[in-house]
């Protein structure tokens, strides 16, 4: 298995995004937070237009993750003067356990090192007890908690990880 992690650049790569987005969020935050936080999350943050517009607008990176020239999940990013702050690691779901996410992980401190960051830093839902446990084995450790409001009556409730990165 070659995995290959790709800048996105192009409206197609961003379409193909948000398709991920729609596989992996319902079948991995339906039983967390409802279908219809996930729902109303997927139209106001991964439609093509909102991806795009984080990407123009907001600083974001995203990066498509493939595996033997497939897509098969993304990253999204935001670089920072001493962090680099992990907004979104989504892989579909049969490709988990497979060294993706290790692979993603290095690749995010490659660039970390690249920028003189000390740390990934990420949000995790508190109830995201198997993505919680799969940082945890990575290195990530606990530092907080963090509750944010985005709108209609939802919040995300998380808790607030890094991941200290060395110079090398």
């Amino acid at each position: 298995m070659e995995v290959q992690i790709i800048k996105v650049t192009t409206s197609s790569q961003v379409d193909v995004v948000a398709s991920l987005a729609k596989t992996i969020w319902p079948d991995h935050y339906s039983p967390i937070i409802g279908r219809d936080q996930v729902d109303y999350m997927l139209a106001k943050y991964q439609t093509p237009k909102s991806i795009l517009a984080q990407m123009d607008q907001e600083g974001n990176s995203y990066f498509l993750i493939h595996s033997d020239s497939v897509p098969v999940g993304y990253i999204g990013i935001i670089e920072k003067h001493n962090e680099l702050f992990l907004s979104k690691l989504y892989i579909l779901s049969m490709e988990r356990g497979k060294g993706i996410g290790h692979a993603a992980i290095d690749f995010l401190k490659t660039k970390c090192r690249e920028n003189g960051a000390p740390y990934i830093t990420l949000t995790v839902n508190k109830q995201n007890l198997n993505s919680i446990c799969a940082y945890e084995k990575l290195g990530f450790e606990n530092y907080g908690e963090v509750v944010t409001d985005i709108g209609k009556g939802y919040v995300m409730d998380d808790y607030l990880m890094r991941l200290r990165i060395s110079p090398r």
